[in-house]
């Protein structure tokens, strides 16, 4: 008798999932029945290149399958969509804030990104590249709902998706050759690009491989529009290919590391062991293993669900820097009542506060802390907010620009009544203070969110 252990029990699914049960997959398999393929079943090429992802474990080769789909200027687009008598005629377009805000570039169009406008930079320079621009904020609510949209889409055509952010998602279709009628993965991929533009209007970049590492960097190179998939087998010659600024995660600065000891290509790292690259290099050995794999399009890491929005931000940037502590706090005081209310609405709680500050000079700085529980109320998540802020000033009291508070760790609740969680959360919050959380929302829901607010924010609009 075969027995065979837990290791190798999910391809043992993988391959009965791909023979056995092919119509279960209903998104995929209606989307083929749909537009029927005339490609006839072919057996999987035999791998040349013996670092390549595969398995066997004496039934079939199972070869990975991953896609990265990336929206194209997500942002861009959304603006135009929801204004296309506005945003959506202007072929130069700044995604961020207005002309006069001292805001910094969420994305631009790629009319205007062939003047030098790149994401992060701030707005004013953006103009100076880029005069006739249009400036437009960042539509986030859209963008949230739209991610969203373009997620449960995704699901019709692979088993797993993972966010990556608000406008990537990672698919594994390992093992749904028979699906697809085992077309190639670039047929599956413009099914995909298709099915999303057709039902949102948003167009797709795609790119895949046998792993994580290199779908993005087949999409980045697939960028706008496109598809690009890297043939199992091609990954080592597709990254030498490439130059190692592509390599995800080697920054300038670790180029510059590679550099000073002779290192300045691909080729010129690919040449190496791992051992060889750490005395050469000057790197740990764990640096040396993880740039050997890089380079050799090595990645093992999975896909998994997982969905990409685990924190809630709110930041402000101020029309003038702000000198004065009592005005910083202020304002913190204003976000962290937005932010605490939004998680409230939706039902979560939240372990983590973080805050951010930018200073005069665009030096930005962040502290942060996570509770031992999760909590939801504003008294609690302010007295934190203020530690930390207390803490960054006393470190650079200088003037700022922008402040920013962020929730993370969140949780959704347990319960079917969506405040019953609230009970018996952090010992640092009290039976009041989440009493008094739900009344001011019930109060706010009833009469706007301007009928009731901290006595902070009042005093400084009095003023």
């Amino acid at each position: 008798m075969l027995f065979l252990g837990w290791s190798v029990f999910p391809l043992v699914l993988l391959y009965w999932l791909e023979n056995v049960i092919v119509g279960g997959f209903n998104g995929a398999a209606a989307e083929v029945r749909r537009r029927p393929h005339p490609l006839t079943p072919s057996p999987l090429r035999e791998r040349g290149n013996k670092r390549c992802c595969s398995f066997s474990f004496g039934i079939s080769s199972v070869v990975r399958r991953i896609l990265l789909a990336d929206a194209d200027a997500f942002y861009v687009a959304v603006a135009r969509a929801i204004d296309p008598e506005g945003a959506g005629r202007a072929p130069l377009l700044i995604v961020g804030g207005s002309r006069e805000s001292r805001g910094v570039v969420c994305s631009a169009s790629y009319e205007t990104r062939a003047f030098g406008v790149r994401s992060a930079m701030p707005i004013a320079r953006a103009l100076r590249l880029c005069p006739d621009a249009m400036c437009v904020p960042v539509p986030m609510k859209e963008c949230v709902k739209r991610s969203a949209e373009i997620r449960q889409l995704l699901h019709r055509f692979a088993p797993i998706v993972e966010g990556a952010s608000i406008d990537e998602w990672y698919l594994d279709l390992t093992g749904t050759e028979g699906v697809y009628h085992h077309e190639p993965l670039a047929a599956t991929a413009e099914r995909i690009r298709g099915g999303v533009r057709e039902a949102t209007g948003l167009t797709l970049s795609i790119g895949g491989g046998t792993n994580k590492l290199i779908a993005k960097m087949a999409v980045a190179r697939a960028k706008p529009d496109g598809v690009l998939i890297v043939e199992p087998g091609g990954e080592e010659a597709f990254v030498r290919s490439c130059t190692l600024a592509e390599i995800p995660l080697v920054g300038p600065k670790f180029q510059a590391r590679l550099a000073a000891r002779g290192l300045v290509t691909v080729e010129d790292v690919f040449l190496y062991d791992s051992a060889t690259l750490r005395r050469t290099g000057g790197l740990s050995a764990r640096e040396a293993t993880w740039l050997w794999n890089r380079v050799h399009g090595v990645d093992e890491a999975g896909v998994a669900h997982r969905e990409v929005n685990r924190g809630l931000s709110r930041d402000e940037t101020f029309a003038k820097d702000l000198h004065e502590d009592e005005d910083i706090e202020r304002e913190l005081l204003r976000l962290v009542t937005r932010a605490a209310g939004d998680l409230r609405g939706g039902g979560l709680t939240a372990r983590t506060v973080t805050v951010r500050l930018r200073d005069w000079d665009f030096r930005t700085r962040s502290a942060q802390r996570t509770m031992a529980e999760p909590v939801v109320s504003d008294r609690v998540i302010l007295r934190v907010a203020r530690e930390l802020l207390v803490t960054l000033r006393k470190a650079r009291r200088v003037p700022a620009r922008l402040v920013g508070v962020r929730l993370s760790g969140l949780a959704a609740p347990q319960a079917e009544d969506q405040f019953a969680f609230f009970r018996g959360a952090s010992p640092d919050e009290t039976e009041r203070d989440r009493g008094l959380a739900q009344a001011i929302d019930r109060v706010r829901g009833k009469f706007g969110q301007k009928s009731i607010v901290p006595g902070g924010i009042a005093e400084g609009e009095q003023r």
